[in-house]
C-alpha cells in the first residue's frame, strides 16, 4: 500500500485535546487501590504505560482510558498510555490522540524536541501552550493508521522481550542463591539428581585454583576503536573497556574459558571475555593453574560473589585474591553448574540483542 499525500504542517493542540495536570493536597494521596488513581509523572510510567504507584481521594484534573499521558516536568516528555481513568498531577498532561501520535510523541522526546523548548529554564518544564504550539507533520488518516499500527506491534514485540529477560534474569539470581552453598553451609539447597548423594563442597583457597598476569601500564592510544587502535584495554570500574591500543607485544588471545576479574579498592566483578585484550590499572586477568581441572564458568559465578568486607580486608584488599576461601564441588559437578549457567547467560544474551 502507497500513500502519495505530502505530510501537513500543524499545531498539536490544532489536532488533539490537551489537560494539564493539576496535583491534589498531598494529605489525600493513599495507597488504597480503591481510591483514584493518580499520575504525577515518569515514575508512574513504564515501558510505555502508567503503572499505578499512587492514590488520592481528592479529585482535581482527570484523565480518561486510553489518553496519552505526557511528563512537563523534569524528565521532559516521556510519554505513556493509560488503561485507567486517571487523576493527573501537575507534572504531567493528558492529550487525547491515536497510536499515531503516540509514536510521533515517542519521537520527540527521542530527538530532544522538548528539552530545547526548556533550555535555559531553572527547572526543565514545558507549559500549556508549549505543548498545543508543538509543530508536528500529519500524514493522512490511513497513513496514521498504518503507521501507528506498525510501531504498536513492534513495541509489544519489544515489550515481550524485555517481560522474558526480566523473567530470565530474576530466575538466573534465584537459582545463584539455591544452587551455590549459603554462608556457614557446605551443601547448596538445590543440586542435580546426579549429585543429591554427592559429598559436601570442599572449601579451596583461591590461589590453589587461579594464577594471574599482572596488570601492566599499556599506553591508552585512543578512546574510540579503530584498524589502526584495535586492542581493548580492560580496567576497573562500570565502563571495563578504557580505551584502545595498538602495541599488541607480548598479548595473548583470550578465549571463552578467560575470564578477567574487574575490581577496584571497594568493590569485585568478573566478566568472561573471548577476544585478544590487554590489562591496565586496576584489573587482573585469572588463569588457571596447570595441573587443575576446575571449571572456569563455574569459578566464574564464585568470583562474582567475592565482595569487599572493611572489616576484614584493608585496602587494596585484592592483590590479596588468593588468600580467599571459596567452596566448590568435585568438577563433574562444577561443570554442571557452569554449564547450566551458560546456556542461561546466553539465553538472557539472545533476548537483550533482540
Amino acid at each position: 500500500c502507497f500513500f502519495l499525500f505530502a505530510w501537513e504542517q500543524r499545531k498539536l493542540g490544532e489536532v488533539a485535546e490537551i489537560t494539564m495536570g493539576q496535583s491534589p493536597n498531598s494529605a489525600n494521596y493513599t495507597n488504597n487501590p480503591s481510591d483514584h488513581i493518580l499520575v504525577q509523572g515518569n515514575a508512574d510510567m513504564r515501558n510505555g504505560y502508567v503503572h499505578p504507584r499512587v492514590w488520592t481521594t481528592q479529585v482535581t484534573k482527570t484523565a480518561k482510558k486510553r489518553a496519552l499521558i505526557i511528563s512537563v516536568r523534569a524528565p521532559v516528555g516521556d510519554v505513556g498510555k493509560t488503561e485507567y481513568n486517571v487523576v493527573l498531577g501537575r507534572g504531567v498532561a493528558a492529550i487525547q490522540g491515536n497510536e499515531f501520535i503516540f509514536q510521533l510523541l515517542s519521537k520527540m522526546k527521542i530527538n530532544g524536541y522538548w528539552e530545547k523548548l526548556s533550555t535555559g529554564s531553572t527547572f526543565e518544564s514545558i507549559n500549556s501552550n508549549d505543548l498545543k504550539d508543538a509543530s508536528i507533520s500529519l500524514p493522512s488518516l490511513p497513513e496514521q493508521t498504518a503507521i501507528g499500527d506498525f510501531f504498536s506491534a513492534l513495541d509489544r514485540s519489544i515489550a515481550l522481550h524485555q517481560r522474558e529477560l526480566e523473567n530470565l534474569k530474576n530466575r538466573k539470581k534465584s537459582l545463584l542463591q539455591k544452587m551455590f552453598p549459603k554462608n556457614g553451609e557446605s551443601v547448596p539447597k538445590i543440586r542435580f539428581p546426579e549429585f543429591k548423594t554427592a559429598p559436601a563442597w570442599e572449601q579451596r583457597k583461591l590461589g590453589e585454583i587461579l594464577g594471574y598476569e599482572q596488570p601492566t601500564k599499556y599506553i591508552v592510544n585512543s578512546t574510540d576503536y579503530s584498524d589502526d587502535y584495535e586492542i581493548p584495554v580492560l580496567t576497573a570500574g562500570q565502563s571495563f573497556i578504557l580505551g584502545y591500543t595498538n602495541e599488541k607485544d607480548g598479548i595473548k588471545d583470550a578465549t571463552s574459558a578467560s575470564p578477567v576479574i574487574i575490581f577496584d579498592d571497594f568493590t569485585t566483578s568478573s566478566h568472561f571475555v573471548d577476544f585478544p585484550f590487554k590489562v591496565k590499572s586496576s584489573a587482573m586477568k585469572l588463569l588457571y593453574k596447570t595441573s587443575t581441572e576446575d571449571n572456569f564458568y563455574f569459578l566464574y559465578h564464585i568470583l562474582k560473589q567475592v565482595k569487599y568486607n572493611p572489616e576484614n580486608h584493608e585496602r587494596h584488599w585484592i592483590s590479596k585474591f588468593s588468600l580467599f576461601d571459596v567452596l566448590i564441588p568435585d568438577t563433574a559437578e562444577q561443570t554442571a553448574i557452569g554449564d547450566f549457567f551458560s546456556t542461561l547467560d546466553r539465553s538472557i544474551a539472545l533476548h537483550q540483542r533482540e
